[in-house]
């Protein structure tokens, strides 16, 4: 494989950006013209000795705003682990440089638009959870990248990636068309990533999970439910569990994604929106498009939905299951599990029904085993696709416990644990385990819904506490607050960023400045004055008790209808996108 260069300088002078490999041996430099914006490969002796020099840590590619083209680059990083005996790196800072000189050229308007767009890109770069590798793909599992042919392990990182998990694809569009200039750049992937060290038995073995967060169908927890007309599902996430032990190699893959048909459910200023499922498609179109390519990639596929049996979330459960019996795939088997009412009052011993139930097939899935002389011994013939509501909070516990399953065959297999031992019993592994899957589950949760995930007290600790609860009743006030007041925000931010809005150089005119209805501004002032009124009408009581109680029942009735008003109109009152397509949003 063709890997990227590690090291760079940027040497900046005012017509053109110089990326300089500092890789031993190398004389490239990618010159990029900051009037004309082509891009060339030339050489160090090239670059004026005037040049301003930085390092920098990498590129992530360019992107078009209102004011031209900006060069997005990799300020800071972090070593993760090596995997496979390759450096896997955590982006951890990054700068917007603009290949314009000045922005005079813009109106007063045009200046405050590429303010918000160049605010959303910095946004979505400072979400935490960027990695990278300049000399291996992890855009693929272990069992993908052991089944490719010759020709596929001769090309370069962005030639042979997942498109599906490729964050900066679109800010790399200009360097795909030449190839010349592929070892400049590199994919990078949004998610998790932990590499640990552990001991058992006297046995040093890696352990890591990767937590690849798909760029299609990406968003924010209520504005992107559901699957779009390619079957994309939203908040999809692949994660591989990996150990290595003496130059063997294991995995195990599961996805995670939102419940693949059209719904939706959007904030409307109530704690929990009713879902909505659409009437007006062929739901069975997308779902089809959605298992096919999921068994393509994975094989048999066993559906774990974990959302309530009850209540607002019942249709959802019983059109999911209809859906699965209406396709008659033999590939694929529906299990669903109501984890809210079978965990009710604390019984989180119960969680050993599911895993009981599908213990079977999980021992038929197997997983992916390479032996020390790189022999494949055991391919994975399966996966579960895991899912709640969000797929956060619930369907990592049940991940979590899964991955220790099969963790379990596999530090067997490799003689790490001897018979009879069990990985809940070695503490020291137990506590690394537990603490590496409730941080895979914050990740996530913070990517898609704007908190830490809840329940993690008991990934980490096996148990539920009071003090869990606490912080998971904190944790869904901080995500009310996010999911109706600054997520069409984040939403914009993220579709600005992989594409899905394209911004035109100089437009007169963008959705950023669509006016608020009147019942904006009007309704919450009246509410304010009308429960102020009402408040200093009982401090300051009137001659009478009965002129006192006439002025506190019209202000308390004021403010109430007024309240009750806002939560009738709510979807005008909370922070919508405004650059998304509307077929999205449905």
């Amino acid at each position: 494989m063709a890997s990227a260069y590690e090291s760079f300088n940027l040497r900046t002078t005012p017509e053109k950006f110089y990326i300089e490999a500092c890789d031993d041996g190398s004389v490239d430099v990618l010159a990029i013209d900051r009037v004309s914006t082509e891009m060339t490969l030339t050489v160090r002796r090239d670059v004026p000795a005037t040049a301003e020099t930085r390092p920098i840590c990498g590129l992530m590619g360019t992107v078009r705003l209102v004011a031209g083209m900006y060069l997005v680059i990799i300020t800071k990083k972090q070593k993760v682990g090596d995997l496979l005996g390759h450096a896997v790196w955590k982006a951890l800072d990054f700068d917007v440089l603009s290949y314009k000189k000045t922005i005079l050229h813009l109106t007063d308007n045009q200046m405050q638009d590429n303010k918000s767009f160049l605010t959303m890109i910095n946004s979505v770069l400072h979400t935490d959870g960027f990695y990278f590798a300049t000399d291996y793909d992890l855009t693929h599992t272990l069992q993908r990248l052991a089944n490719t042919s010759p020709e596929f392990q001769e090309m370069s990182l962005l030639e042979r990636v997942d498109q599906r998990f490729v964050w900066n694809g679109h800010l790399l569009r200009e360097f795909m068309a030449q190839p010349e200039l592929h070892k400049f750049v590199y994919p990078v992937v949004h998610g998790f990533i932990t590499m640990k060290s552990s001991c058992i038995n006297g046995k040093i073995f890696e352990w890591s999970i990767i937590s690849r967060r798909s760029c299609f169908r990406a968003g924010v927890r209520y504005y992107v439910r559901g699957i779009d007309s390619e079957g994309h599902a939203a908040n999809y996430v692949e994660t591989e569990q990996i150990v290595q032990f003496n130059s063997a190699k294991a995995s195990f893959v599961q996805t995670r994604g939102s419940i693949p048909f059209y719904w939706s459910q959007r904030p409307n200023l109530k704690y929990k929106p009713k879902p909505q499922i659409n009437k007006t498609v062929n739901h069975l179109d997308g779902f089809q498009r959605h298992f096919d390519s999921q068994i393509i990639l994975y094989g048999r596929q066993v559906i774990l939905n974990l959302i309530n049996q009850k209540g607002s979330e019942k249709p959802l459960e019983l059109a999911f299951d209809k859906m699965v019996t209406s396709l008659g795939n033999g590939m694929i088997k529906y299990i669903a599990f109501d984890f809210h009412k079978e965990c009710s009052r604390m019984r989180w011993h119960r969680l050993q029904i599911l895993l009981d139930m599908v213990a079977e097939m999980q021992d038929d899935f197997g997983y992916f085993l390479v032996d020390a002389d790189g022999k494949v011994l055991l391919n994975q013939e399966g996966t579960f696709r895991s899912n709640c509501m969000d797929c956060l909070d619930r369907t990592n516990v049940i991940q979590s416990l899964l991955a220790r399953r099969s963790l379990q065959s596999q530090l067997l297999k490799m003689g790490v644990l001897h018979k009879g031992q069990q990985i809940e019993d070695q503490a020291d592994f137990e506590k690394v385990y537990k603490n590496a899957w409730a941080d895979n589950a914050d990740a996530c949760a913070k990517q898609y819904a704007g908190t830490g995930a809840l329940k993690t007290d008991f990934t980490r600790t096996g148990k539920r506490t009071q003090w869990g609860l606490l912080m998971d009743g904190w944790n869904s006030m901080i995500r009310y607050y996010k999911n109706n007041f600054s997520d069409g925000f984040r939403q914009d931010s993220i579709d600005l960023f992989l594409g899905n809005y394209a911004v035109e150089e100089a437009d007169w005119a963008t959705p950023l400045r669509d006016p608020k209805d009147w019942k904006f501004l009007t309704l919450p002032i009246i509410m304010v004055v009308a429960f102020s009124m009402c408040i200093i009408c009982l401090l300051m009581a009137g001659d009478t008790w009965t002129e006192t109680l006439a002025y506190v029942l019209f202000w308390g009735m004021a403010s109430v209808v007024t309240g009750g008003l806002i939560l009738f109109n709510g979807r005008d009152f909370v922070d919508a996108p405004k650059l998304v397509q509307k077929e999205k949003l449905d």
